[in-house]
């Protein structure tokens, strides 16, 4: 039996099969973790598991839909069992609605509030309920800066992720009270280039896109493996996220007149929608969409803003385990000059 010191950790990653979650899964299986993949479409499970394999790390394919907590519930089990304790669980599976709220009907209200808010409580309470034994662990909740400045047009996926950073918010503040060794964190991202702009429901006449600046999913990625690592109390990707949430601490009403004005047009091409569009609301749609979407050509390959993030936390925690390791020398030093005997005829100190 292989040592069980020498396991690889253990990664879960919910929507897995496409888009941020299909990047993640590349991210941490370069990493060496061991992958869960959970997601509903056979397709794209099938092609990320692939590519697990290819980069040398071991993967495990579940078959989920995370608004189903039994559903989750057997999956925990199922990877406990077969790859070992999980480490880090990532909650990222989201589906979306592109609607005026007058034109919404409520059965989309309530599957996108299922999937991208409950589906990642219901992922939280499974880790939580194996995390707790161990007494340890990191949750990693994949937020967006529409967890806190809401935009007209998406308001079923930004009051979903208002009541994830809710949610959350609670969850530390118990985990604190009890003086848990488990970490939670959650990660504010900007706009990302993938496939959700192809397939979520929409009822407008145009092609839908991210609000630019456009990130390469692999930025999302990045930041989602920094945060599992620092377990911050947030990470934010993006300058413009920044400034974004920042501005609406300071001075809502100002977004609210520059949004009602702008963004209508900033999420939409001049490019007509397919009068056969499908999406995937209730149901996976078939085939592997990958982690890209369609604006490749506009995404940027870095954020300036995680790139510090990763620099400052690396500075400090070099510095800490500097401090840490020669401040413990130095006392150590002291006990055992102190627990020396007195050599005879030696000169006492004054």
């Amino acid at each position: 039996m292989a040592d069980a010191a020498a396991a690889p950790r253990v990664v879960v990653i919910t929507g897995a099969s496409a888009g941020v979650g299909r990047a993640c899964v590349r991210r941490f299986a370069r990493d060496g973790y061991a992958v869960a993949l959970l997601a509903r479409g056979r397709d794209g499970l099938a092609a990320a598991l692939d590519e697990v394999e290819k980069l040398g790390a071991r993967g495990l394919v579940i078959r989920t839909d995370v608004s189903d907590p039994n559903q989750v519930e057997a999956a925990a089990e199922q990877i406990e069992r077969e790859l070992g304790p999980i480490h880090v669980w990532v909650n990222n599976a989201m589906v979306t609605v592109m609607s005026r709220i007058t034109d919404s009907i409520p059965d989309d209200y309530g599957r996108a509030s299922q999937v991208t808010y409950l589906g990642a409580v219901y992922g939280t309470l499974s880790a939580l309920r194996r995390m707790r034994v161990r007494d340890c662990g990191t949750i990693v909740q994949v937020g967006s800066a529409l967890a806190y400045r809401a935009i007209p047009l998406q308001s079923a996926y930004c009051a979903a992720k208002h009541a994830l950073r809710g949610f959350n918010d609670s969850l530390r503040t118990e985990l604190m009270h009890d003086g848990s060794n488990i970490r939670v964190t959650m990660v504010q991202l900007p706009a990302v280039n993938t496939p959700q702009f192809e397939w979520s429901r929409l009822r407008f006449p145009n092609q839908p896109q991210p609000v630019p600046p456009i990130y390469a999913p692999e930025v999302a990625a990045d930041a989602i493996a920094f945060a599992a690592e620092a377990a911050w109390r947030e990470v934010w990707v993006g300058g413009r996220n920044r400034l974004l949430i920042l501005g609406n601490k300071l001075a809502p009403s100002v977004g609210d007149w520059y949004l009602a004005r702008t963004g209508y047009t900033s999420q939409f091409t001049d490019e007509p929608a397919s009068p056969d569009r499908k999406d995937n609301l209730y149901a996976p749609l078939p085939g592997d969409a990958g982690a890209e979407g369609r604006f490749g050509h506009r995404s940027r390959s870095r954020s300036r803003l995680l790139d510090a993030s990763r620099a400052w936390y690396r500075a400090t925690h070099a510095i800490s385990s500097w401090a840490a390791t020669h401040l413990l020398g130095k006392v150590a030093g002291r006990r055992i000059a102190r627990s020396q005997p007195e050599q005879p005829g030696s000169t006492p100190p004054r």
